[in-house]
């Protein structure tokens, strides 16, 4: 097979990735927006590298294969009888809203387990599309949307971590977690995520927007700075930060989220600065008194996830310790607000 035979079979096999279709159990390989853009990439490439272009395809095609294997293990909406007890959705959602962290992986459907590979492969896919697109000479366009899609993909990886960690919370209201254990299974199901596309966009903003303040470390929160992230995010993220804020979890948070520091880096400066009888000190500065520098660049998504893990980690550390400090993320903050307003607003709606 020559190299056309093989750009033509890759691009019929492309074409036949479909959006996720009512009523089907399968893993979504690429989404409508998602397929419009890798088409576009082996458009640009065919003409650039075809050779490239083969690579491309190869790496989309054993996703599919991938997709397909994770797919014949049964749906989260399959009912069966397995050792004598009956597995449902419902069965599901109760046993996510029962059972705790340590006991979870052991209890967890094949597929919810394999499809996080899924993701985590595509990932990589997307991560690697990226650069191919940069060393190519694509549009700025083409490589800032390549880079959002890929950020997407993070944020529907982190989504399920955050869903884990809402499920954790022994206060969180019975409803709203029967209603998270069920955008668990259906994230498991598809390995797509409804909250992802309203709360990507809002998370990655205010993540940039902090390289455009310059962050007074001695107030850690200003108001003005407050103003610069909300003006121009949308309203479901102005009416959590005007209702939640007040939360001294919910600050703390945000704090750590803002400035790259843990909730113990930003008390050291605090104290240090009432030892140094400074109101306030620079960012540069800060590295000098807690010994490392703040997680601040946007580049890449890895460093927003790692971000995002090492302040879970830290929240799970102080709950156990029962130590001062926030004992959730900004992120889990966030998704719960989400949650509990979807459920207001349904629940308005049914009177």
């Amino acid at each position: 097979m020559d190299i056309d035979q093989f750009l033509n079979n890759t691009r019929s096999t492309i074409d036949h990735i479909e959006p996720q279709k009512t009523g089907t159990t399968d893993i979504v390989v690429l989404n409508q927006e998602e397929r419009m853009l890798v088409n576009r990439v082996f458009e640009n490439l065919r003409i650039y590298s075809p050779e490239t272009m083969v690579g491309v395809a190869t790496r989309v095609m054993d996703l599919e294969r991938l997709s397909v294997s994770i797919s014949r293990y049964p749906s989260m909406h399959e009912q069966g009888v397995l050792a004598g007890q009956p597995r449902t959705t419902e069965t599901l959602i109760e046993t996510l809203c029962r059972i705790g962290d340590g006991e979870r992986m052991l209890s967890l459907p094949t597929k919810a387990v394999l499809g996080q590979g899924f993701l985590v492969a595509k990932f990589h896919a997307f991560s690697a599309i990226t650069k191919v697109a940069t060393n190519s000479g694509f549009s700025d366009k083409d490589i800032e949307e390549l880079r959002q899609a890929t950020l997407n993909i993070m944020f529907t990886i982190m989504a399920e971590d955050v869903y884990m960690s809402l499920l954790d919370d022994p206060n969180l209201n019975s409803d709203v977690r029967r209603d998270i254990a069920e955008s668990l299974a259906e994230l498991w199901e598809h390995r797509l995520d409804q909250h992802v596309t309203s709360v990507a966009p809002v998370l990655d903003a205010v993540w940039t927007v902090r390289d455009k303040i310059a962050p007074n470390f001695g107030t850690m929160i200003g108001t003005s700075e407050l103003l610069l992230m909300t003006i121009a995010l949308d309203e479901s993220w102005q009416k959590f930060i005007s209702q939640r804020l007040s939360r001294e979890d919910v600050g703390h948070s945000l704090e750590e989220f803002l400035f790259g520091i843990s909730y113990e880096d930003i008390t050291l400066i605090r104290k240090e600065l009432r030892t140094r009888n400074m109101s306030a000190v620079g960012r540069d500065e800060v590295a000098d008194i807690i010994g490392h520098k703040a997680t601040m660049s946007n580049e890449d998504p890895r460093i927003f996830y790692r971000a995002y893990t090492q302040r879970r980690n830290n929240a799970n550390a102080r709950k156990r310790l029962q130590a001062t400090g926030p004992k959730k993320t900004i992120e889990d903050h966030y998704l719960q607000f989400i949650f509990e307003r979807e459920r207001e607003q349904r629940q308005h709606g049914n009177q």
